[in-house]
């Protein structure tokens, strides 16, 4: 907690979180442009950016880099929240409950006018815990169905044919669905409902915890959400984290790039010539 002439601060993102954050947004920003006009590429619009992109090819270079970006992201977004929840054991906070269907109950009728006062939340609210696990849910399908299409030579040595189709559909219909969320939901709670600025100073104010965080913003008064690790404890559990997560990530990392490096990973597109050259002519008597 700090102190400014704007009143109390309560810290809310880490330098780690915000930059995360970002590297998510640029990332998702540009999957979403460059999977966009492949679904459409045989529209006007879609058309003029994959040209200006140099060619479909390359747009689906870009698309597969930023998904690169993402799983990275990804990979360390799970050693950070690992850690709070393993070492620090501070991440149940996450994790849905019985309260946040009664918060949400509660939220309900509160905007229907039945309830006189929101409902009190901590440090995460429903909206928040939904939004958040959404993400992971649609990370985790995105990036299943996206390696498919990346090399459908490996899939269909493992899965029959029609799957190709099918991840074809469900990663084209979870991206719009991402992209909405994104544009109404994120953009409500976060942007219009209340200007959140946490993102960008990494702090909220006092009024913002009264009105989103209550129980938390008590907590903290009261010095209930102090935790104190004794120093043996904190190094016997960073002595089995790290290596637990460190051998997950290589055997991720490894499985995708044996996965991805299987024989060919698909057919090379050719760009169609600039001239039509008539190669067979009818003969007319």
């Amino acid at each position: 907690m700090t102190d400014d002439s704007a009143g109390r601060r309560f810290p809310r993102f880490t330098r780690s979180d915000r930059l995360e954050h970002w590297v998510q947004v640029i990332a998702f920003t540009g999957l979403a442009i460059t999977g966009l006009i492949q679904m459409w590429s045989e529209s006007p619009f879609p058309k003029v950016i994959i040209t200006g992109l140099g060619g479909i090819n390359s747009t689906r270079f870009i698309h597969r880099t930023l998904a690169i970006a993402v799983l990275i992201a990804t990979a360390y977004h799970l050693g950070t929240a690992g850690y709070r929840f393993f070492v620090k054991r501070i991440g149940k906070q996450m994790l849905p409950d019985l309260n946040d269907v009664r918060a949400a109950a509660h939220s309900v009728s509160y905007n229907l006018g039945f309830r006189g006062d929101p409902a009190m939340e901590g440090k995460f609210t429903f909206a928040e815990k939904a939004e958040y696990w959404s993400i992971i849910w649609g990370t985790v399908i995105m990036a299943i169905t996206g390696l498919m299409m990346w090399n459908p030579v490996a899939t269909t040595k493992i899965l029959p044919g029609a799957f190709i189709p099918a991840a074809k559909a469900a990663h084209g219909g979870e991206a719009i669905l991402a992209i909405l969320a994104i544009l109404v939901w994120h953009t409500y709670f976060v942007h219009v409902r209340r200007f959140n600025r946490s993102i960008f100073t990494g702090y909220l104010g006092e009024e913002e915890m009264l009105d989103e965080h209550p129980i938390q913003l008590a907590a903290i008064e009261s010095g209930d959400d102090t935790i104190t690790i004794p120093p043996e404890t904190l190094k016997r559990r960073r002595r089995v984290f790290f290596p637990v997560y460190a051998a997950i990530v290589v055997l991720a990392a490894a499985s995708v790039l044996v996965f991805l490096s299987y024989q060919e990973i698909a057919i090379t597109t050719v760009d169609p010539p600039d001239t039509v050259v008539e190669i067979y002519t009818p003969y007319v008597p």
